[in-house]
């Protein structure tokens, strides 16, 4: 399954790299950075420029309200379709975790679906770093003096919860 050949050497090859084959490795090693490097700052572009047109678009969608007539009271009244809290909190899942998945993805193709080294424990990792971090980002941030409470406790309870029951599955 492995080879014991570098990628970066002739004879070397990965799932997608090197994509000039073995005639690459003859091109001069700054020039091959350089390609490369373009490549991934142009990937990343790409990806902001999909996460923006995404970002508008779910904004647009979760803050979508309705206005239905009352006949108990003959009154209007408007309220949103979506839960802000929850829509968010999916989003950031999503967000932070898509890096992971699709590198387990990858994994799971380039060994022909023979799973070892990443699989479960590299998403939850990850998903269990992020939650700690954003918390801690968030606990910081709010100036001397001040307090701030969760509105949506039951939201919170819900996703400490099943954190909680990821990472002990990891165990």
């Amino acid at each position: 399954m492995t080879s014991d050949v570098a990628i970066c050497v002739k004879g070397g090859s990965g799932v997608v790299f090197p994509i000039g084959g073995d005639d690459e490795q003859e091109w001069p090693r700054m020039l091959r950075i350089a390609l490369y490097f373009v490549g991934l700052i142009w990937c990343f572009m790409g990806v902001a420029l999909i996460s923006d047109v995404f970002m508008s678009a779910i904004e647009k969608v979760t803050s979508r309200k309705a206005r239905l007539f009352n006949k108990k009271t003959q009154r209007y009244y408007t309220f949103e379709v979506w839960n802000a809290t929850v829509a968010n909190l999916t989003l950031m899942a999503l967000g932070s975790s898509a890096p992971e998945i699709l590198l387990n993805v990858i994994d799971i193709f380039a060994k022909e679906f023979y799973l070892e080294g990443l699989g479960p424990s590299t998403i939850v990792g990850s998903a269990a770093f992020n939650l700690l971090m954003i918390i801690a980002v968030c606990i910081v941030a709010i100036p001397d003096g001040q307090v701030r409470y969760i509105k949506e406790v039951t939201v919170y309870m819900c996703t400490a919860t099943w954190s909680l029951i990821a990472y002990l599955w990891l165990i």
